[in-house]
């Protein structure tokens, strides 16, 4: 049987683990980075690594990278920059075109839960966003285009914030005093299920549909934060108990369409 080939554009702190965690299933993987440095620390973990920078116009790049069964996009427009989120949307378009020269059938990209406002509402993948940001615009943008597009199917997955090794979010608020919203609900996803639901996707190959890949558990961030704080030894933060501006993001597609089981569940803190 032919081995499935997965490339994923952008080979970043969520990029790398899944090609890592892809190459154990069995899969051939293709990354690209931007850095020249990087490029012999993917191959030695065994993926076929690219040099591609598509921001640059003028830069000629190795195209045999799109030549997949599966390409996954990874790579985030610039937070709240104008100029950055329109070039971000016109790199999109770019790989849209080198995705149909090149015959990709199947796109994943990556997007993020932050292409709904904070309507102080839940919602779910039935509704629409309708962002305020620059970032969650050039999101919602590009998924609309890719999503469009005739020549191929396009899966979006929404990640929440995004938590796990080399990122413990309790380091940006230990021993921080009057933090406002404490009563706000998270939204994060640990890595060990952006791996997963991600896996799972290409493995039942139900594509085309939008997930929203964010934990279930919505404790108060006080209650997180605190609590993770604590776990990780730092000193606990303070927290208004207020609820300001909020969205809490639910899914329907992910236990109806993949009945995919959470490895990581946010009632238990992990870091």
């Amino acid at each position: 049987m032919k081995k499935e080939t997965i490339s994923i554009l952008g080979c970043g702190w969520y990029g790398v683990a899944l090609a890592e965690a892809l190459l154990a299933e069995g899969y051939i993987v293709k990354g690209s980075t931007t850095n020249a440095h990087k490029i012999s620390q993917l191959a030695d973990l065994g993926i076929v690594s690219f040099l591609l920078n598509l921001a640059d116009k003028n830069e000629q790049f190795n195209t045999g990278f799109f030549r997949c069964d599966v390409l996954i996009i990874c790579i985030p427009p610039r937070r709240n920059n104008a100029e950055a989120a329109v070039d971000y949307v016109s790199q999109i378009r770019n790989i849209g075109t080198i995705a149909t020269t090149e015959r990709v059938k199947n796109i994943i990209l990556i997007s993020s839960s932050g292409v709904y406002e904070d309507g102080n509402f839940i919602v779910n993948e039935t509704n629409n966003p309708t962002p305020t940001s620059e970032t969650g615009k050039s999101l919602l943008a590009a998924e609309t285009f890719l999503r469009n597009h005739p020549d191929f199917v396009s899966t979006i997955i929404r990640f929440g914030g995004l938590i796990g090794p080399n990122r413990n979010l309790a380091r940006h608020f230990a021993g921080k005093t009057g933090i406002a919203n404490g009563l706000a609900p998270i939204n994060l996803i640990h890595l060990t299920d952006c791996i997963g639901l991600t896996s799972t996707i290409l493995n039942t190959k139900k594509f085309g549909v939008v997930y929203h890949a964010v934990c279930p558990d919505h404790p108060t961030r006080k209650d997180f934060y605190t609590k993770l704080c604590i776990e990780s030894g730092f000193e606990p933060p303070e927290f208004i108990n207020e609820l300001q501006n909020w969205k809490q993001i639910e899914s329907v597609n992910i236990p109806a369409v993949l009945s995919y089981e959470w490895k990581i569940r946010f009632m238990q803190s992990q870091a």
